[in-house]
């Protein structure tokens, strides 16, 4: 598995590119191996608000469907709208092509909650 450096983790299996007010979320190589070939991705609707532990859109992979859920709370920036052509991407590269939105930060302190690279890899054993 790999879980880079300089990414931000939740334990919901989602990692975080912070870039000034803006963070780039997906899911974990981790989570893509568990869910298996994804087939769709239900996504939010840009400029819609995102709140801090509440469900934004669903992962839809060919043995399950699984709720992704906002870490962070703030507007829908823009979404990855390759995904909705190639969904199967979140599998071939989860931290490149595979990233599903982008989130204007409106609680910076909410990045604390997160884990880092490390304690993320302690987090999946």
């Amino acid at each position: 598995m790999n879980y880079p450096a300089d990414l931000k983790y939740t334990n919901d299996h989602e990692w975080l590119r912070v870039e000034g007010d803006i963070v780039t979320l997906g899911i974990s190589d981790f989570a893509q191996s568990e869910l298996g070939d994804i087939v769709f991705i239900e996504f939010p609707e840009v400029g819609s608000a995102v709140e801090k532990g509440e469900a934004f859109g669903t992962i839809e992979a060919v043995k399950t469907v699984a709720d992704i859920v906002s870490p962070m709370s703030g507007e829908v920036a823009e979404i990855n709208e390759g995904l909705e052509d190639a969904p199967e991407s979140v599998n071939e590269d989860p931290y490149g092509e595979g990233w599903i939105i982008k989130i204007k930060l409106t609680n910076k302190t909410e990045l604390d909650a997160l884990m880092d690279a490390d304690a993320y890899k302690k987090f999946v054993g």
